[in-house]
């Protein structure tokens, strides 16, 4: 598509829906370490959300019967919960360590300050807190991103002790979603020429990473385990769907016609309109939800 159509500012990722084999040992794991809020919505299905019950970030569906994942099949890499500021992030590293939970890498990516770890079934977890924008810094004409080690020391001193036994606040949000995909070609014409997303890092080996409203990134892809590799089987561990919010109907009605017209395939389900990319990988559009009434 030649035109330069581009999401709205305002679009955000939204919840994350997994399907787990053993949903009770996922839930000690969200609820009782991580520190989620759990809204049961059926006996195979629950929501997490943070403290105050909104907003929701996670969703789990037990399948008992569901398989492993395939070695290098595409699908999630992990899902990134962004915290309000580093004191939370310090905060959350602190109730990780004291509950024993194994981490997989502290990291420091210039933009944001991360923490990375896996839940019980081996899906991947990013828990980061953003710097400033004014301090992000620009490169070969593109956004400097990098990966270095976290400097753990300077990030507890923000810390307290006043909530480190409760739950994430309630201004944590689905930072971004992170994917393998088999090809970045592929991962670049629909989530940038179809979707509507910008580039902001190509210089990252073998990944490619896009955004809107010029965050650093929304969406991560990369090769790194999954280079030509399979799709996810249909009842495996792991994603079901993620979602992309949009500002209003209008702004879903017109990336609906988008997608369609270059011949990808949706469906209405009653949470949204359910497209796939090219992996076949799920994406959930739909407008941006509203806390629930509180009256």
């Amino acid at each position: 598509m030649a035109d330069e159509f581009r999401l709205p500012a305002a679009t955000r990722i939204g919840r994350v829906h997994l399907r787990v084999a053993d949903l009770e040992r996922c839930l000690r794991f969200y609820r009782d370490t991580l520190g989620l809020m759990v809204r049961v919505t059926g006996p195979d299905r629950v929501v997490l959300t943070a403290r105050t019950g909104w907003p929701i970030l996670v969703m789990l569906t037990e399948d008992r019967a569901a398989t492993s994942r395939l070695r290098g099949a595409t699908g999630l890499y992990h899902f990134a919960i962004l915290l309000p500021d580093r004191r939370e992030l310090a905060r959350v590293f602190l109730r990780l360590r004291d509950r024993g939970w194994p981490l997989q890498g502290l990291s420091d990516h210039a933009v944001s300050e991360a923490i990375y770890l896996a839940d019980p079934e081996g899906n991947g977890i990013e828990l980061y807190a953003d710097r400033p924008r004014e301090r992000w810094s620009r490169e070969h004409g593109e956004l400097y991103m990098t990966t270095r080690p976290l400097e753990l020391a300077d990030l507890l001193t923000s810390a307290d002790n006043a909530a480190r036994g409760m739950g994430l606040p309630p201004q944590t949000r689905m930072g971004h979603i992170h994917l393998q995909v088999s090809n970045l070609r592929a991962a670049e014409r629909f989530y940038h020429q179809i979707l509507g997303f910008d580039v902001t890092v190509r210089r990252y080996p073998g990944a490619l990473f896009f955004a809107a409203g010029a965050y650093h990134h929304h969406m991560g892809t990369n090769i790194w385990n999954s280079r030509g590799g399979p799709s996810a089987l249909e009842r495996a561990m792991g994603l079901i769907d993620f979602a992309i919010e949009l500002p209003d109907a209008a702004s879903v009605a017109r990336l609906r016609e988008r997608v369609e017209r270059a011949g990808y395939a949706g469906e209405e389900i009653e949470d949204g309109w359910l497209a796939h990319d090219e992996d076949g990988i799920a994406i959930l559009v739909r407008p941006e939800l509203t806390p629930p009434s509180t009256a």
